[in-house]
Order: structure tokens, then C-alpha cells, then sequence
């Protein structure tokens, strides 16, 4: 079996050598090129600003994720706006997990038709000692190519230890 190319995730110049945490979980729901279920989702990532870091897929899902007739569930949204957020880390070279997000929903999302993920980093917040606090603000869209927006989150990210994602003995 051919090794997947994981390089859509972030920009040639912050590729590392040592494969990410979501590069080794090939299986991951959302990105993950050997999960046959999975939503096989490729982002592009723009750090060229690091004030206004950015993330766009763009894709279409079939009625594998139909919620109402004819249309993407709710559970599916989430989890490409938390996607779609969580891209975001990687340019910070942080390894963080979502603790809270907020979604509106404002339109029925069509399957069958080509859609646009698109998230933003917003702040990471300093402490009192003028260290980058663990926590890490960003937010998502989804919407139509014509820029209507579908739904939208914010979410607020934990940076953690990857040690903490290492399974025990």
C-alpha cells in the first residue's frame, strides 16, 4: 500500500521531517486517507500572515451523511467545522484538542453539491508571566462557493502534552 500524501495540510515551508500526531493517526475521522468511512477531508493552509492564519477545504459529501432529506446532518457539521478549526494548530506548531465549541446553524446544508470550509485563527491569549496561554481561539465556517455561509463556530482549543495522547502499558 502506497503512503498517503499528507502534505495538503500545511504550507511547504512548515513541513516537518518527523511526521505529526495526525499524520501517524491515518485513521482520523475527518483527514484520515485510511479510514474507508471517513470524510477524507484536505485542507490548504495559508501562514503567510501568522496574525490571520486560514484553512479552506473544499468538498462534497454524499447521502452516507444525509441527515433531513437531502441534506448534511447536524452531528456532520460539527464535525467538519471542529475539522476544520482544529487544522489551524499545526502553523502554530501546537498539538491542542477541542475543550468547547459553539455552533449556529443558519441554513440547510446540501449534499451532492460542492461546499467550502473555511476557518480562522482569532487569538491565543498571554498569562501573567507574558507566557502563550494553553488556550487557543479559532473559528469556522461552512458554505456554498458563492460565499454563503451555512454555518458557523467558534471553538476554544487546549494545547496539551502529546504524551498525553500516548497509550499506557
Amino acid at each position: 500500500m502506497p503512503t498517503p500524501d499528507l502534505t495538503g495540510h500545511a504550507p511547504s515551508s512548515l513541513q516537518q521531517t518527523n511526521p505529526t500526531i495526525d499524520e501517524r493517526a491515518s485513521h482520523c475521522f475527518g483527514c484520515g486517507p485510511a479510514n474507508p468511512q471517513g470524510l477524507h477531508l484536505t485542507f490548504t493552509t495559508d501562514a503567510s500572515n501568522p496574525d490571520a492564519i486560514t484553512a479552506t477545504c473544499h468538498f462534497q459529501l454524499t447521502r452516507l451523511y444525509e441527515g433531513p432529506p437531502g441534506y448534511i446532518h447536524g452531528g456532520i457539521i460539527a464535525t467538519l467545522l471542529d475539522e476544520a478549526m482544529s487544522k489551524l494548530n499545526r502553523p502554530l506548531n501546537i498539538l491542542a484538542m477541542t475543550r468547547h465549541m459553539e455552533i449556529d446553524y443558519l441554513r440547510p446544508a446540501p449534499l451532492h453539491q460542492p461546499l467550502v470550509l473555511i476557518s480562522r485563527h482569532l487569538h491565543r491569549p498571554t498569562q501573567h508571566d507574558g507566557t502563550p496561554s494553553r488556550k487557543i481561539h479559532h473559528q469556522a465556517e461552512l458554505q456554498l462557493p458563492d460565499g454563503t455561509i451555512l454555518a458557523r463556530a467558534k471553538g476554544l482549543f487546549i494545547v496539551i502534552d502529546e504524551a498525553h495522547l500516548t497509550p499506557k502499558p
